[in-house]
């Protein structure tokens, strides 16, 4: 059976502290791999640097310059997670035959890889990382993150629960991905509709080795907004229910004053025309948000900006992208 080109592509952004000892690990995997005849030679690992303002490039150069199993990307400036994982799929479809994408915290369990090689091997395009449990997570993190999967597919998005963005992917699902041009990323929903055979592998996910966390509760909040409105109309299907429902409460209460008064009663005061007037307001102001962070994503999408831009690429490879055509 042919060796296959394996890329484990990492995104990085200020991870000086865990990065030596993620690539020791990294490199030690890659080459089992290798010698057992897993993969092809020319398998690598790829950091992506997203304008991380420590020494994250420095170290990424440097493990270059002393070993051919590891490649580089730096991007120009910092484009977010999301932009830098995309970056360095993109660079690993021009030279790998299959990637796996991981995080640099070393939370990711590396020897699932093992499995997602088997499942790929057998004739999976796409093969999810998924947690197989959350007993590390705080009581609010749990339930934070089980409100997320289900507000997720309530809106009608097609999404892998416990799943972050730990998952191999073939050359030809690589190959979908690239056919998405929205600037507006989020892997995780995107993927899904890449279609082909896809499996799962499950893992402990372990605690930060260094550092801190890139994803504090603000980022994470509008990471879950961000998935919604760039994937899902529902919310502005959802304005037009409550609108409708507004009316019909209306109605109600322009009945009830109406009998009220022809039984001699007297229409209450100022409170009720407050609240309403309030009321009414605030989900007016809400509508017009939810309507306007839509009109906000067109307006980034015709203008078709690049999602990210390579500074510099550092790649030893004995097969050029064309071979692998």
């Amino acid at each position: 059976m042919e060796q296959k080109i394996l890329y484990v592509v990492v995104p990085c952004y200020k991870e000086e502290e865990v990065l030596p000892e993620t690539a020791s690990r990294l490199k030690v995997k890659l080459t089992e791999y290798i010698d057992a005849g897993r993969v092809h030679p020319d398998s690598k690992t790829l950091f992506v640097n997203d304008g991380s303002s420590d020494s994250t490039w420095e170290i990424i150069r440097s493990l270059y310059e002393e070993d051919s199993i590891f490649a580089g990307v730096n991007l120009s400036r910092n484009r977010g997670h999301q932009n830098a994982l995309l970056a360095g799929l993109m660079e690993a479809k021009d030279y790998a035959d299959v990637a796996i994408s991981m995080d640099a915290d070393l939370q990711d369990d590396i020897n699932a890889m093992d499995e997602m090689l088997e499942k790929y091997a057998a004739g999976s395009d796409i093969v999810y990382g998924v947690r197989s449990k959350r007993e590390k997570d705080g009581f609010f993190k749990r339930g934070s993150a089980l409100a997320f999967y289900r507000l997720m597919r309530s809106m009608g998005i097609e999404i892998i629960g416990d799943h972050a963005d730990y998952r191999l992917m073939s050359k030809r699902a690589l190959e979908g991905l690239a056919r998405f041009k929205e600037v507006n990323l989020f892997l995780r929903g995107i993927v899904p509709m890449i279609g082909y055979s896809t499996n799962v592998v499950y893992y402990e996910r372990a605690s930060r080795f260094a550092g801190e966390t890139k994803y504090p509760l603000k980022k994470m909040l509008s990471f879950a907004f961000e998935g919604i409105t760039s994937l899902s109309i529902r919310p502005i299907r959802l304005i037009s229910v409550i609108g409708l429902l507004s009316f019909l409460v209306s109605l109600a209460f322009l009945i009830f004053f109406i009998v009220d008064f022809a039984l001699g009663g007297t229409v209450a005061g100022w409170a009720s025309t407050v609240v309403s007037i309030w009321a009414i307001g605030g989900l007016q102001l809400l509508a017009i948000g939810i309507i306007g962070e839509y009109i906000g994503k067109i307006y980034l999408e015709v203008k078709e900006r690049p999602r990210y831009i390579i500074e510099q690429t550092l790649i030893r490879t004995n097969r050029r992208p064309d071979d692998l055509a």
